[in-house]
């Protein structure tokens, strides 16, 4: 029992303990300093723009440099094509060993590129950004001692994730969260504990930082919620079919924007896409400020403020198209807070309604708006649970858990029902769809040997982060001990086990040096192969 206690500190906690901490640090660090860029710059842009429409003169001028960004963009893109789109996305994919990229040029590219989109506008948000740089941090943070933890990498990856999630968003239980509804699709505790490690620490160092650079913590004010009562309880249901429906008709629109940029216009330079989207968002940012950028002001306005309906569908309308047509030029930005600002959109809308010709009293334009938000997110995202908590720590609504979780799940359940994939899982599988253009996958069926003092040594196979599209068929426990199930089913491996595994790859040379850094040192049989 001692012995196998210090197996389980020195093999799982204390690896955990160090790589989650370092990563947590280094992306609270990194992604504070970003906050407090990326605030000053929207703050620059808004200025900017102020500016251009007391001097119309000056069009002419911004539109020559609106051009040269949108062919620098092009380049950049071309030099490395993982700064594309939406952070979340990439991230996912490097979470779930689908693709790979240098972590350091990623870094900062996706730091100064996604700076720049604030600059010109575009309505795209720093969370993605905040992921995906916490990610490559987590990269990073196993890259100098690879040789011996790199089977560690998808967990700090992972960690890094969180961290930048849960310190864009000011939610660290919904950055842990996230890593396990949306990223890894499974609960394990390695993931949980290497996550909350990482969150920890970023949340110490940003805690920290932030009062130095003059950075908020939190994504929004605590906002004053007017606590539901069960007689109310239409109203969760009634928001959740609303925005549901708007979810799927919101998805439709990205899959009708993608087609018609990727295939109508497909022999139109990309550069000359990125440039009609800056010049879109300019004239739009022109008639107000409202209509582009990150959209968190416009939610904490809208929290406060009560536009007429017919402003309220205009600025949907606009938010909407040019967030999807943004995303599909794949501008580097990312899409949550897009996303809770037209579901807040959509929010306002209804409250209107109600208010205006069903004399409903407004003190309830508050939750309206909350729940709007939450089920935004559980409806497009298809991330109830992370919505859930979402609303608890970022909208002040834990006095409404009740009602929060009947908006998620109604919001969740219809695009489920039209069998509609996440607006993060169409991106990841286009990403996927482009890294292995023109290869050919082959399946190898082999049996492999845990080794002394390997990774897997000690460790559930469900908890195991294997290689992309790897599959334990089959487990053998050594001759000198008898194969025990604990009470959750699992199965722990120990030297000498062998597994009878099966796996598709495009690059066979990096699937065999992830698996080795799992199940140790070895030669296997590479021959039993089949193509796809």
């Amino acid at each position: 029992m001692k012995n196998n206690l210090k197996k389980y500190v020195i093999n799982l906690i204390f690896p955990a303990f160090i790589l989650g901490s370092i990563t947590g640090i280094l992306t609270g660090a990194i992604i504070t300093l970003y906050k407090f860029c990326a605030k000053n710059v929207i703050a620059f842009s808004e200025t900017g723009y102020e500016f251009i429409r007391n001097n119309l003169y000056l069009i002419p001028v911004v539109l020559a440099g609106l051009f040269g960004l949108a062919v620098l963009f092009y380049l950049v893109y071309k030099k490395e094509p993982r700064l594309k789109g939406g952070g979340i996305p990439s991230s996912i994919a490097l979470m779930r060993g689908l693709i790979s990229f240098k972590w350091l040029r990623v870094l900062v590219g996706v730091f100064f590129m996604s700076l720049t989109s604030f600059l010109v506008g575009v309505p795209l948000g720093n969370e993605g950004p905040s992921v995906l740089m916490g990610a490559t941090l987590g990269k990073g943070t196993v890259f100098p001692l690879q040789k011996k933890h790199l089977a560690w990498r998808r967990y700090t990856i992972t960690g890094g994730a969180c961290a930048g999630f849960a310190i864009a968003t000011g939610a660290p239980i919904s950055g842990i969260v996230f890593s396990l509804e949306e990223a890894q699709h499974h609960l394990s505790p390695m993931i949980v504990i290497v996550s909350c490690f990482s969150v920890l620490f970023a949340r110490i160092t940003t805690e920290l930082l932030s009062p130095l650079l003059g950075v908020s913590v939190a994504l929004f004010p605590e906002f004053q919620v007017l606590s539901l009562s069960l007689g109310d309880v239409w109203l969760p249901l009634l928001i959740g079919v609303i925005v549901g429906l708007f979810s799927v008709a919101f998805l439709y629109g990205y899959k009708f924007i993608s087609k018609f940029f990727n295939k109508c216009l497909k022999k139109i330079p990309l550069y000359i896409k990125i440039f009609f989207v800056f010049v879109v968002t300019f004239a739009l940012g022109l008639c107000s400020f409202s209509y582009i950028s990150t959209g968190h002001d416009l939610i904490v306005e809208l929290f406060t403020e009560k536009p007429a309906l017919v402003a309220l569908l205009v600025l949907l309308l606009a938010r909407s198209v040019l967030t999807l047509c943004s995303n599909t030029n794949k501008i580097t930005g990312g899409i949550f807070l897009p996303i809770l600002a037209v579901g807040a959109l959509v929010a306002s809308l209804i409250s209107g309604v109600l208010q205006n010709y069903f004399s409903l009293s407004s003190d309830y334009h508050t939750i309206i708006l909350v729940l709007g938000i939450t089920a935004c997110i559980a409806g497009t995202m298809k991330m109830p649970l992370t919505a859930i908590l979402f609303s608890v720590e970022a909208l002040s609504c834990h006095t409404n858990i009740l009602y929060v979780v009947i908006v998620s799940v109604v919001a969740y359940m219809i695009p489920e029902l039209f069998r509609m994939k996440s607006i993060n899982d169409k991106v990841v599988d286009n990403l996927v769809k482009e890294s292995q253009e023109g290869k050919t996958p082959i399946v190898i069926d082999t049996f492999v040997t845990v080794k002394h003092n390997s990774f897997a040594v000690g460790k559930q196979v469900r908890d195991i982060l294997w290689p992309a599209n790897l599959f334990v068929l089959s487990f053998k426990p050594n001759q000198n001990r008898v194969a025990l199930i604990d009470e959750h089913g699992g199965k722990s491996l120990h030297e000498g086990d062998v597994l009878h595994i099966r796996y598709s790859t495009y690059n066979e040379a990096i699937t065999k040096r992830d698996l080795i850094a799992i199940v140790g040192e070895q030669d296997y049989d590479e021959h039993i192969t089949s193509k796809i």
